[in-house]
């Protein structure tokens, strides 16, 4: 009885198994097509491995000596400042590694809505709600509030994270052309047929180094009756003379009624906060934040109330680093913003030239599609708030060797 049913079990699995492994063989013919197309179009991103903590000084494995960091999103320095050091590991001893847990269960501490209150003070909102990341509160903030008979208007080089926030949303869709605000203007008259209207935009658009043009954004927000949202995750800490964002220089802090910043928060009206809470999926179905990451943030942002010395000495080496770039003969996307794109067009040149960037000590990053449009690729510098004046020239001096080695300069 055994033996007969083992062998009706290898007549009936033989045939499935079978074209199981077919299946799968197909699959990998098809990623490994795909993955060989990437490399082909000289866009492979590979992961270098850094060995230290986040500064401008950094150690890279495999790399001999020490590393200067033109790529990173630590703005402010503060990445690895002793006293937000310091917080993060008093939050650890404190209230522990971790929740364990999503928040509405058991996953909320006191300093979870400590923290929360302080962001909303410092944006001036009244409310604020946190998210594992960026991502994450786009994915919760367009499908949660807008519905099938809303709208909402987007500037065509949003920030990934925007677009497929709002791919996930019931709302009509309206795509503008890059800060062209006639084409805005078309657009929210085309709307005017839906309940909502809501334009999305990025405040600092992170591939560019370019501001959203939010006083005529939200001239014609009020003209039309639409609400205005702004990533200010390229922003916050400091754009704006106490660091608020781009609507803060711009003086539309009142009109921009929501943004997202970095930690991966939204802020805006209470009403809308709560329903957040209430209805987005990343934030009921994600564990909270930990204790230690609620702490350093929380440190960062007093280090911000406290003072806007780190801001203010940000503008002469942003300035010094591009004009000194464009001195040489380099194209810089942007103005005014530590994001510096340099814009070389090939994804070959961007990413050759970052390698050999590297040996000559400078870590960059060359960009090409699908993070920006293809044909447009470019190696993104970020002037850091901790970055010193010799610094940036001997990222300019490599910068100025490599480009003369490939043939970017004459």
């Amino acid at each position: 009885m055994w033996a007969g049913n083992a062998w009706r079990a290898a007549l009936f699995w033989g045939p499935r198994r079978r074209r199981a492994q077919s299946a799968l063989a197909q699959l990998r013919g098809i990623l490994e097509g795909e993955l060989e197309g990437i490399r082909g179009a000289g866009t492979w991103k590979s992961e270098r491995v850094i060995t230290s903590r986040q500064g401008p000084h950094i150690r890279v494995n495999g790399v001999s000596g020490g590393i200067l960091n033109f790529c990173a999103n630590n703005y402010l320095g503060l990445s690895s400042h002793p006293e937000v050091i310091q917080a993060g590991l008093q939050a650890l001893e404190e209230f522990g590694a971790g929740l364990s847990s999503v928040r509405f269960i058991c996953g909320t501490q006191s300093i979870h809505k400590d923290v929360e209150a302080k962001i909303a003070r410092f944006h001036q909102r009244e409310d604020a709600i946190f998210y594992p990341s960026c991502f994450d509160a786009k994915a919760g903030l367009f499908e949660a509030p807008l519905t099938l008979e809303d709208a909402v208007l987007s500037d065509e080089l949003n920030h990934a994270s925007i677009i497929d926030g709002i791919r996930l949303c019931k709302a009509h869709k309206y795509c503008y052309r890059h800060l062209d605000m006639a084409d805005l203007e078309a657009k929210l008259q085309e709307a005017q047929k839906h309940r909502l209207h809501l334009v999305a935009t990025d405040g600092a658009f992170s591939m560019d180094g370019d501001i959203a043009r939010l006083q005529e954004i939200c001239r014609l927000a009020s003209r039309y009756g639409a609400l205005v949202f702004a990533d200010e995750c390229h922003a916050t800490g400091f754009l704006g003379p106490t660091g608020r964002g781009t609507d803060e220089p711009l003086g539309v802090i009142d009109q921009v009624t929501i943004i997202n910043s970095t930690l991966g928060k939204a802020l805006g009206p209470r009403p809308l906060v709560s329903l957040l809470r209430q209805r987005a999926r990343p934030y009921l179905f994600s564990n909270s934040l930990p204790p230690a990451v609620v702490g350093y943030a929380s440190k960062a942002l007093d280090l911000l109330m406290e003072s806007n010395t780190i801001v203010q000495s940000m503008a002469a080496k942003i300035q010094r680093f591009r004009s000194k770039m464009e001195a040489a003969g380099f194209t810089i996307s942007g103005a005014s913003h530590p994001i510096c794109p340099v814009i070389l067009g090939d994804a070959r040149l961007a990413s050759h030239m970052a390698d050999d960037m590297l040996e000559r000590g400078i870590f960059v990053i060359g960009f090409s599609y699908p993070v920006v449009p293809e044909g447009k690729a470019r190696i993104r510098v970020q002037i850091s708030a901790v970055h010193s004046e010799e610094d940036i020239d001997r990222c300019v001096e490599a910068f100025v060797q490599v480009g003369r080695l490939h043939g970017a300069l004459p």
